[in-house]
């Protein structure tokens, strides 16, 4: 059965590749959301000279 052209073999090569793109997306998300706590644990923090850049992207 085609809906609007798209058969079933369409939709299982599609599926994967939207997987990665949202998982991508979600990633990229939380990286952005975890910069926040960048180099202020009790553990590893410190205080930055001017200039020097964080200890990860």
């Amino acid at each position: 059965m085609a809906l609007f052209g798209i058969t079933r073999q369409y939709v299982w090569a599609i599926l994967p590749a939207t997987g990665f793109c949202i998982g991508w997306f979600l990633d990229r998300k939380e990286t952005e959301r975890m910069t926040m706590f960048r180099d202020k644990s009790a553990l590893y923090g410190r205080e930055l000279g001017p200039g020097e850049a964080p200890s990860w992207p």
